[in-house]
């Protein structure tokens, strides 16, 4: 990009501290900290901190039931879960379009080339919202809006990696027959939501876009990123994408309280480089990342400015490139067997 703007763009507001959910894991805490971070850092002074805007709700309704929509509102204006996992509180609602809103901005900042890419930091988290409910503490599936807002303006093909540590079963279900995007999830499985075994893999003309790699307990940096490097990135070169979207969930850290697997910071770095790389060859960089989970407060702010700084150029430490272990390597050999039906993976 020339001269001196910053190439990567945050999407923040302040509101979006005013969902409150009480005593729960998905807290106002998790953006504060990560706004600190950065700012303590000095990394907040070299992105371009973009404002949001409220989604319409006829970009809502690119993925969600005007019922479901009208329950949503009615059960924040009185309070009521949307489930046991769900809180809602009076500003629920507003703060939901706002995050959509937020997703939405960050990808007309890299396609207006305002920035070459983006994170929009977000609550609440999007990825568990079905067309028809929210659950796992998402009400309105985010980065699914963006993507269908995408194709809006023009990019046929949309790629979403969701590193999640839960599998995005609202994701997979808004596109499952959908040969517009294609679904990459590397997700603890067993674990919440259930959903994201190896053979759900899409039905009808999206038969092969759905791609699952659900890893086993105390997977490490090892597993994500040979799941990256031999299922991801021949499958979306093969794609390519015209835009690539990221479910940027760091709870698959060691330690993060709501998941078992093993990574660390740098294999966010890992992860993020490789997503961009595949960006560069397929679409001229164009990559806007959208915050899912992550629950330790530490981890969750130095992953996020990890990715950051991958997005941002700077030159970071590599990763010695390890061998999975040998429940990860069976895992990964399953998806392997059952993707190449549909892709030429390495």
């Amino acid at each position: 990009m020339p001269g001196n703007n910053p190439q990567t763009g945050v999407i923040y507001h302040p509101d979006y501290l005013k969902h409150e959910t009480g005593p729960h894991p998905e807290t106002k805490e998790r953006l504060v900290s990560i706004i600190s971070h950065l700012r303590k850092t000095g990394m907040m002074e070299q992105l371009d901190l973009i404002k949001p805007r409220y989604a319409e709700l006829s970009e809502i309704e690119y993925i969600h039931t005007p019922e479901y929509i009208e329950k949503a509102k009615k059960y924040s204006e009185l309070e009521i879960p949307l489930d046991l996992d769900t809180v809602l509180s009076k500003d629920s609602y507003n703060v939901a379009l706002l995050a959509v809103g937020g997703a939405i901005t960050a990808v007309d900042a890299v396609l207006d080339n305002k920035v070459e890419n983006s994170f929009a930091l977000v609550r609440p988290p999007g990825h568990h919202a079905e067309p028809d409910r929210g659950m796992g503490f998402c009400i309105f599936n985010n980065v699914a809006i963006a993507a269908r807002h995408a194709q809006k303006r023009g990019k046929e093909r949309v790629l979403i990696v969701d590193w999640d540590v839960h599998h995005g079963n609202g994701t997979q279900k808004a596109f499952y027959d959908d040969p517009t995007v294609l679904y990459f999830s590397t997700h603890q499985y067993p674990h919440y939501p259930g959903t994201g075994w190896i053979d759900e893999v899409g039905t009808g003309e999206g038969t092969g876009y759905n791609i699952n790699v659900p890893l086993p307990a105390g997977t490490d940096d090892a597993g994500f990123i040979a799941a990256f490097e031999e299922i991801l990135i021949p499958a979306a070169l093969e794609f390519k994408p015209d835009i690539v979207l990221v479910s940027a969930g760091q709870d698959a850290n060691a330690n993060d309280g709501l998941a078992q697997m093993r990574m660390s910071v740098n294999g966010f770095v890992a992860l993020a480089s490789i997503v961009k790389s595949i960006a560069e060859k397929t679409c001229g960089g164009k990559v806007a990342a959208v915050l899912e989970g992550g629950y330790d407060l530490d981890l969750l702010a130095r992953s996020v400015a990890a990715v950051l700084g991958v997005f941002m150029g700077k030159e970071l430490g590599k990763i010695e490139a390890a061998e999975p272990g040998p429940k990860v390597r069976e895992r990964l050999e399953q998806v392997k067997k059952v993707q190449s039906k549909y892709w030429h993976l390495s």
